[in-house]
């Protein structure tokens, strides 16, 4: 499993947007020079969190966006499954895979099945809160 750049870019924005909770709604451009991603990339990342209402924008002065729940609602892995094709650790175990016909046989699928699901429940154990109290990751 390998997190994309747009995984990553996700959870920083929102690790960003939950480190300012009294700024209202943050300018787009200024979370783009904060994290140093461009605007148009940022852009099409933004538009995914919006349509699963992770966030909320507003147009025009004094624009820009803002979580729509607290930090501790957020997990880590809600982000990344928005933006990632997958986070399962091989093919056979992804959401929309065609059943494996050596599944039965298979002396190695109970092992990825374990990693499976030691992801998952960690990816879900960690909030944008979680994030911001012990201070993982980038610097925001």
């Amino acid at each position: 499993m390998l997190i994309s750049t747009r995984g990553r870019y996700a959870l920083r924005v929102m690790a960003d947007l939950a480190g300012r909770p009294t700024e209202g709604y943050v300018p787009l451009k200024e979370i783009a020079q904060r994290q140093e991603i461009s605007e148009k990339y940022l852009e099409a990342i933004i538009k995914i969190l919006v349509r699963a209402g992770m966030l909320s924008g507003v147009r025009g002065k004094g624009g820009g966006y803002k979580l729509t729940r607290s930090p501790e609602q957020y997990t880590v892995g809600a982000i990344l499954r928005l933006t990632e094709d997958s986070l399962a650790p091989v093919a056979c175990l992804e959401e929309r895979a065609a059943p494996c016909a050596r599944a039965a046989d298979c002396l190695t699928l109970p092992l990825w099945q374990g990693l499976d699901r030691v992801i998952r429940e960690y990816l879900d154990s960690v909030t944008l809160g979680d994030l911001l109290r012990r201070g993982e990751g980038c610097v925001i």
